[in-house]
């Protein structure tokens, strides 16, 4: 089959959802959005951000005069403990959900993402990962948890101090659990992780890899749905960050900063996505089909300024893309990996 040429849907392994794809629609002359030239800010205090170091936030707590990656509770947290609370009435359902909500601040620095900071800072980052992983994990009532970030005004974002979040709950999500449903099949059949067969097939190849170390690969998936889908997979069999070496540890650093310089220098412009962690859920079972991997789905399309909208049929039949997952890749495998705010 001609990719690149001919309307096929293709199979995303991990849900088993299908997406189209439609590569004879870039040829479509664009009268949409238009683009507005973009610039980084560079702030490193900002005295009316709720998250820079001892700045009072909304609710008034004062943040501490950090100088590391720190973290705290939402203020305004999405979940919050709460007693068992079961309501079902004929065809209505519906179950209270505890839970804990934190904030990771990444650096006290206002302005600095993560494609501009060092790799020590960046591991820094990651070791708080880990550690909140741990400890929330750790809880009984807590049997899954979300790492993410959205990245950009145009992701929502609500405050642009570089920051991520933690959803830490007692049920286990609804992509989670058609992830793991997916991977156990693959891993009851063949007894070895989907992902790890998936990502050396994908080496093989070579034409989605974005780049890649001694101990990760970065890639466009196969099934990608944003134009510019990647994932970052470690190419051992991890459940979770819980089992990496300092060695992989320090290689995930630096796979996340090329693969994010990679982006910003795509359009110029310090690239938007929403990025999340998906790892072995926290409820005391096994989970060995479990592959740690991390996700981001920007929302860009054609420039800094233009997006991909889900609109029209992929919200009422499934999922569509136009620029191939073959062409997004080498796209950005072209990107220097030299941060383009640098190279003056």
């Amino acid at each position: 089959m001609n990719f690149n040429q001919q309307s096929h849907r293709r199979k995303n392994i991990l849900n088993g959802e299908w997406v189209l794809i439609s590569p004879n629609r870039t040829k479509r002359p664009w009268q949409g959005k238009k683009e507005i030239k973009t610039k980084i800010k560079n702030i490193n205090y900002d005295p009316d951000c709720y998250l820079c170091p001892g700045n009072l936030r909304a609710n008034n707590e004062k943040n501490p005069d950090y100088t590391e990656p720190y973290s705290f509770i939402n203020d305004f947290s999405a979940l919050i403990d709460s007693k068992e609370n079961n309501f079902k009435e004929g065809l209505l359902e519906a179950h209270s959900e505890s839970g804990i909500c934190k904030v990771l601040c990444y650096s006290p620095n206002h302005s600095l993402t993560i494609p501009l900071m060092t790799i020590n800072e960046i591991l820094r980052v990651i070791k708080l990962w880990k550690d909140e992983y741990k400890n929330l994990g750790s809880m009984k009532s807590i049997n899954h948890i979300q790492i993410f970030e959205n990245k950009g005004e145009i992701m929502g974002c609500s405050n642009p101090h570089p920051h991520g979040q933690i959803w830490a709950q007692k049920s286990i999500p609804n992509e989670v659990e058609k992830k793991q449903f997916h991977q156990k099949e693959y891993y009851k059949k063949y007894n070895k992780s989907l992902l790890l067969d998936y990502i050396n097939q994908e080496l093989d190849l070579k034409e989605r890899v974005v780049c890649k170390n001694n101990s990760f690969v970065a890639l466009i998936p196969f099934w990608a749905t944003w134009p510019f889908e990647t994932m970052i997979v470690p190419k051992k069999h991890h459940k979770s960050i819980l089992s990496f070496s300092e060695n992989e540890l320090v290689d995930y650093a630096k796979i996340l900063k090329k693969l994010t310089t990679k982006y910003d220098n795509l359009f110029n412009t310090s690239f938007p996505y929403t990025s999340g962690i998906h790892q072995s859920p926290t409820n005391n079972k096994k989970n060995e089909e479990w592959h740690m991997h991390m996700s981001f789905y920007p929302p860009l399309l054609r420039s800094a300024d233009i997006k991909k909208f889900m609109v029209g049929y992929e919200m009422f039949a499934e999922p569509q893309r136009d620029i191939t997952p073959e062409i997004a890749a080498e796209k950005l495998r072209n990107c220097s990996e030299k941060h383009f705010s640098k190279s003056k």
